[in-house]
């Protein structure tokens, strides 16, 4: 009996993902309300994603993924036509 698959556990939800900010000030964390101000590392605007220095992949549909697997839904500001003004 092969008791590999038994001592088998789930580290992903406890690995640490080491920051890629290397800037000072460095740049926001990917659990900052400001995560995308983070610099720029990778940007393939052909495949619709970039990856910034604090782990964040964002999306063309302002989508983003998280270092720790969380998903953040797109979240596209209103167009000019949607906007309401107060009178």
């Amino acid at each position: 009996m092969n008791n590999t698959s038994s001592r088998r556990t789930d580290i992903t939800s406890q690995r640490k993902i080491p920051s890629m900010c290397q800037h000072q000030p460095p740049c926001p964390t990917a659990d900052s309300a400001d995560r995308e101000a983070a610099v720029l590392v990778v940007h393939h605007p052909e495949q619709g994603w970039s990856l910034l220095c604090n782990g964040v992949l964002l999306f063309e549909d302002t989508g983003e993924l998280l270092p720790d697997g969380r998903i953040i839904a797109p979240h596209r500001p209103l167009g000019t036509g949607q906007v309401v003004t107060a009178a």
